[in-house]
C-alpha cells in the first residue's frame, strides 16, 4: 500500500505514533477529542502543516467509526429510530465547516471553544446522574427545531476542526436525545462516520490529505476502537467510567483550546 522505509521515524517517534494511535482509537469510541492527541502527532512527528494534518486525521476517523460501528451494533448498543433527523442537520453543517475551514481565525475560534469546554465541565460535574443513568432514547426529540439547530452547529465544527466534536455531540445525544452514554458513543460514532465522508473529500479536492500517513494512524487507531467497544460490552457501570473518562477529557481539552496545554508540550517537546 505504501513504503514504511520512506517514514523518517525514529524507534522513539514509532512507539508515539502507535501509542497514540490505538489510545486515540480508544478514547474518540468512549468520549472524543482523540484528535488533540493525533493533531500534534501529525504537525510534529510527521511534519505535516497544520491544514493538511486536520485533513489527514479525517482518515482514521472513518476508519475507527467503521470498526466502532460494528461493534456497537453487535452489541445492540446503536439504537436508529430517529437517527436521520440528526444526521441530515450534521452532515449540511460538516461541509460548510470544511469549506470555511482555511480562512477561519483558528485563534479566536479555539478561545470561544475552550471557553465552552470550560461550560461543558461544569455541566458534567453537576448533577452527574443525567449522564450515567441507563434510560430509553427519546426519538421524537430528534425533530425539534433548536435540536436541529443544534446539531448543525456540531456538525460545523467536526467539519472546521474534528478535535472536541465527539464531547459535543455526547451532550446532545444524552441531554437532548436521552440516550445513556453507552448507546450514545455508538450513535456518536455513526454521525461522525457519515458527516466525515463529504469533509475528507473537501480537503482532499483541497490536496490536504496525506495518505501514507492517514492510513497508519487508522491502522492503530482501529485497534483501538475495537477494544474501546469490547470496554462497553464487558465491563459493569461502564457509564460511570465513561463519564469519568469525560470529565479528564473535557479538561484536558479546554487546557487545549485555552493555551496552557500548548505551552506544556512546547516545554515537553525541547
Amino acid at each position: 500500500m505504501f513504503d514504511l522505509t520512506a517514514i523518517d521515524f525514529s524507534l522513539a517517534d514509532w512507539i508515539i505514533f502507535v501509542v497514540a494511535g490505538v489510545f486515540t482509537g480508544i478514547i474518540n469510541t468512549l468520549a472524543g477529542s482523540g484528535s488533540l492527541i493525533t493533531l500534534p502527532i501529525f504537525i510534529l512527528i510527521c511534519g505535516l502543516p497544520a491544514p493538511v494534518a486536520n485533513g489527514t486525521n479525517r482518515i482514521g476517523v472513518l476508519v475507527q467509526g467503521v470498526v466502532g460501528i460494528r461493534g456497537f451494533w453487535k452489541n445492540g448498543q446503536l439504537p436508529l429510530e430517529g437517527i436521520g433527523w440528526l444526521i441530515v442537520p450534521t452532515v449540511i453543517g460538516a461541509s460548510l465547516g470544511a469549506l470555511v475551514a482555511v480562512d477561519l481565525d483558528e485563534k479566536g475560534m479555539n478561545l470561544a471553544i475552550g471557553i465552552l469546554m470550560v461550560f461543558m465541565l461544569g455541566v458534567m460535574l453537576i448533577n452527574p446522574k443525567r449522564w450515567i443513568r441507563v434510560s430509553q432514547p427519546d426519538p421524537s426529540r430528534n425533530k425539534h427545531p433548536l435540536t436541529l439547530f443544534i446539531f448543525l452547529l456540531i456538525g460545523f465544527y467536526g467539519g472546521f476542526i474534528q478535535a472536541g466534536v465527539g464531547i459535543f455531540l455526547l451532550a446532545g445525544l444524552v441531554l437532548i436525545a436521552k440516550l445513556d452514554l453507552g448507546k450514545a458513543n455508538g450513535v456518536k460514532l455513526l454521525l461522525v462516520f457519515v458527516f466525515n465522508l463529504p469533509a475528507l473529500l473537501i480537503f482532499i479536492m483541497e490536496n490536504q490529505v496525506h495518505f501514507m500517513f492517514g492510513t497508519l494512524m487508522a491502522i492503530f487507531q482501529a485497534i483501538g476502537a475495537y477494544l474501546g467497544v469490547r470496554f462497553v460490552a464487558k465491563v459493569p457501570n461502564a457509564n460511570i467510567w465513561i463519564h469519568r473518562l469525560l470529565v479528564v477529557i473535557v479538561a484536558i481539552s479546554a487546557l487545549k483550546f485555552l493555551g496552557p496545554y500548548d505551552y506544556v508540550l512546547s516545554l515537553i517537546t525541547e
